[in-house]
């Protein structure tokens, strides 16, 4: 899918003069630009890139949820929201392969794939973004608020649930226009070819101006900014929080803390920052060579921004000890039970032996790291 729909698109009304898109000058006057130059190497790339995404994606968030569902029950907020967090990846890069088939094979599975696919991304992008304020938030309670984080997290612990159904439901309610207009069409390229696009397609003139501006401000300001302040000022008034502390962990801390930071506003800036200047941009003449260089630009960053999904389980879920500890617990077992099998022990004993940590009680002694920091 394309992040931001690729509103570059024909829409099945004829503009009027009135109307401006990127143009090649010529003798003859503008004529229409070429956005599918170089678009068949583009598609080898991105590829290569989305299978890499798919596979790590995938791996990280089913050991994420085997972990919550089988070791470690989800107790905190933190862990209800991280459990759902890697629900929204997992979504999405189950959703991916199918991408790369109907793309590869001009989208074959007809219209309904190419609505549900378009979708399921968007939805995914909305939930795990604002899901992922949401642990800022429960973190800033936690640390900043801690002398009266017990009562409120008590009290938050039971709408948790709640709040996770409402974030859902937001996605897919921002989800729709994606769900009504993307559709599969054909069109012939410059060569005469007839081309298959799983794209936004509109009606009128109206509908396409509003939704080309609509869609992706909302995307960039839902889906990106208001997280982004939210991650900002939780994670700042943290991190001034354990510098003050008297704790010889801080400092490991604070460098999860700016990890996180980091890494989210490298994964999501660049791509957010161009598709607001190109929706700025979308209704003034533009040099098509400009255009073509905007649209590649796009391409590369919206691959930077999946890469988020692959790395949510490490920066959320593995970076944490007692996270660490279930896994590896996992691992020990699995290893236990694949050489009893192979001994031939009865496979009763070994199915309770996987579900019921044998260290369980070494590893719940301790209490629940309230701040999700601990290294």
């Amino acid at each position: 899918m394309d992040y931001e729909g690729n509103y570059e698109e024909n829409v099945t009304v004829t503009y009027g003069p009135e109307s401006t898109d990127a143009f090649n000058d010529s003798e003859d006057g503008p004529q229409p630009c070429n956005y599918r130059v170089n678009h068949e190497q583009l598609m080898i790339i991105q590829t290569c890139l989305y299978s890499f995404i798919c596979v790590l994606g995938l791996l990280g968030n089913i050991l994420v949820l085997v972990t919550y569902a089988f070791y470690r029950k989800a107790k905190t907020m933190t862990d209800i929201f991280l459990v759902n967090v890697a629900l929204a990846d997992l979504l999405f890069v189950i959703a991916l392969p199918l991408i790369i088939y109907n793309e590869q094979y001009s989208w074959n599975m007809g219209t309904w794939a190419c609505k549900l696919l378009t979708g399921t991304y968007s939805v995914n992008l909305y939930s795990s973004m604002l899901l992922l304020a949401c642990i800022s938030g429960d973190r800033y309670v936690a640390i900043v608020k801690a002398r009266h984080a017990i009562g409120i997290r008590a009290k938050a612990q039971i709408y948790s649930r709640l709040i996770c159904l409402v974030i859902w439901l937001l996605a897919i309610a921002l989800s729709i226009p994606t769900f009504m207009f993307y559709e599969r069409y054909e069109e012939e390229d410059f060569d005469g070819r007839v081309v298959i696009e799983c794209n936004f397609n509109f009606k009128s003139i109206r509908t396409a101006q509003l939704m080309k501006v609509l869609v992706p401000s909302t995307q960039v300001s839902v889906g990106f900014f208001v997280p982004l302040l939210v991650l900002c000022f939780c994670y700042f008034r943290i991190v001034l929080t354990l510098l003050r502390a008297q704790n010889y962990q801080r400092h490991k801390a604070v460098r999860v803390v700016l990890a996180v930071v980091i890494v989210f506003i490298l994964c999501h800036l660049p791509y957010n920052a161009l598709l607001l200047v190109h929706t700025g941009n979308l209704f003034g003449e533009r040099p098509c060579s400009e255009e073509q260089k905007i649209l590649l630009t796009l391409s590369i960053t919206k691959i930077i921004a999946y890469l988020h999904c692959c790395l949510n389980p490490i920066l959320y879920a593995f970076i944490g000890v007692k996270f660490r500890n279930h896994f590896c617990k996992i691992m020990e077992d699995l290893w236990c039970l694949g050489k009893r099998y192979f001994s031939s022990a009865r496979s009763s004993q070994q199915t309770s032996e996987l579900y019921i940590p044998v260290h369980k009680s070494s590893i719940e002694a301790n209490h629940e790291n309230p701040s999700s920091f601990t290294m």
